[in-house]
């Protein structure tokens, strides 16, 4: 069982590393503003 959870975890930090489990900013339907504010591109 912990062998299984350690791959797991090994899993979501190289997939966060990569890029594969979020949308790029760019991409993203928010941008930031100035004042570090979310806004929606809509």
């Amino acid at each position: 069982m912990e062998l299984a959870l350690f791959v797991f975890l090994l899993w979501l930090v190289v997939a966060s590393a990569a890029g594969w489990t979020s949308d790029t900013r760019d991409s993203a339907d928010w941008h930031e503003t100035h004042e570090g504010l979310r806004v929606s591109r809509r």
